[in-house]
């Protein structure tokens, strides 16, 4: 009986760990402030302030809790969809690109450098 239990606690912690280990990844912050700054993204936005674009703190905070807040947040720097800007007027947001093109693990961590702000 003590056997079945060790084993079947060992299956479950197990699995839990499996289950949570992808959603741990550490954001590798110099990575995404390098990605940031090649594609000009400072340009338009900061840490902080708002400046033609949202400061980053305020695109996390509008992000926060929501389930698809990354999925979104890559769409909008991948696909070019439209940005409106202070004064009303909107531009098709730049599209991020990295070397090698199009690296998803390095988009995603510059999503979620600025969600962690």
């Amino acid at each position: 009986m003590k056997l079945r239990f060790k084993y079947t606690s060992l299956l479950a912690a197990t699995a839990a760990l499996l289950l949570v280990s992808p959603l741990v990844q550490a954001v590798d912050a110099e990575a995404a402030k390098a990605l940031a700054r090649q594609n000009n993204c400072f340009k338009c936005h900061s840490v902080e302030k708002d400046k033609d674009g949202p400061a980053y703190k305020k695109v996390a905070e509008k992000f926060k809790g929501k389930p698809d807040a990354e999925a979104r947040l890559i769409n909008h720097i991948t696909s070019g969809e439209k940005a409106k800007f202070p004064d009303g007027h909107e531009e098709e947001h730049k599209i991020v690109k990295t070397s090698p093109p199009k690296d998803m693990e390095q988009i995603k961590n510059l999503v979620q450098w600025i969600l962690a702000q």
